[in-house]
Parts: C-alpha cells; structure tokens; sequence
C-alpha cells in the first residue's frame, strides 16, 4: 500500500507561493486570498482512475485521471491547461500542466508528510502538508 492511501493531508507552510502565483500571473486579490488559505488535499486511486480533491474555505476542486493520459484542467486561479501526471515510484505524483504559462507540480508522499514542489519557469515554491 502505497504512503498516501487513506490520508488526507492540510497544508502547514509554503515557500515563495507569492512568486510562484505571480509568475503564473495571477492578480494581487486571488495571491492574497491563497496567500491565507490552508487547504486539505486528498489522492484516492480507484482502479486505474485516481481522484486528487483540494479542499478549502476559499475554494475547492477535484481532478480525475489516469496515470499517463493528457487531460483537460482548470487550476484553482482559472488557468486551462492540459495534464499529464505519472507516478515516480509508488510515493511521488508529478503533475505536468501544459498551457500559456507551464508548471510542473511534484507531490512526494510519505505516512505523515506530503511535500508539494511546484515551479513555473525559473520561480520554484515548496509547499508543506501533514496527514489530518
């Protein structure tokens, strides 16, 4: 079984999510409003289909695909982009965003912790989560 399954992880700290929003180019409003929210994510695997819900006061969504199939996406900013994401051995989801701005988001599991690594261009933000 896999670190993550049947955990939900809340957000404890980020590094540089301000440089990060703004390089995606996401207005001052919407960086001040995630700038305070903590949210709650979530990865459920159902056969092959896997499930990843964010969770939130401000916010909330939820993305469906299967390991290596491109699939449409609106990200929390409203930002559409196309998606591939794979697993990195059983414990790191790395989910690559194509569109005007490109971001890949690495997500590395453990039983307590959930490191979410997030760069666009040359602005890297690293995000902390631990298991609720």
């Amino acid at each position: 079984m896999s670190a993550w399954e049947g955990k939900k992880y809340k957000l404890e700290k980020s590094e540089n999510f301000d440089e990060y929003m703004k390089a995606l180019g996401v207005g001052m409003v919407l960086r001040k409003m995630g700038n305070t929210v903590t949210p709650t994510v979530e990865l459920v695997k159902n056969g092959d289909e896997y499930t990843f819900n964010t969770t939130s006061t401000f916010k909330s969504t939820t993305i469906k695909f299967k390991l290596g199939e491109e699939f449409e996406e609106e990200t929390v900013d409203g930002r559409k982009v196309k998606s591939v994401c794979t697993m990195d051995g059983p414990n790191k989801l790395v989910h690559d965003q194509k569109g005007e701005k490109p971001t890949v988001i690495i997500r590395e599991f453990t039983p307590t912790d959930l490191t979410a690594t997030m760069t666009a261009g040359d602005v890297k933000c690293v995000r902390y989560y631990k298991a609720v």
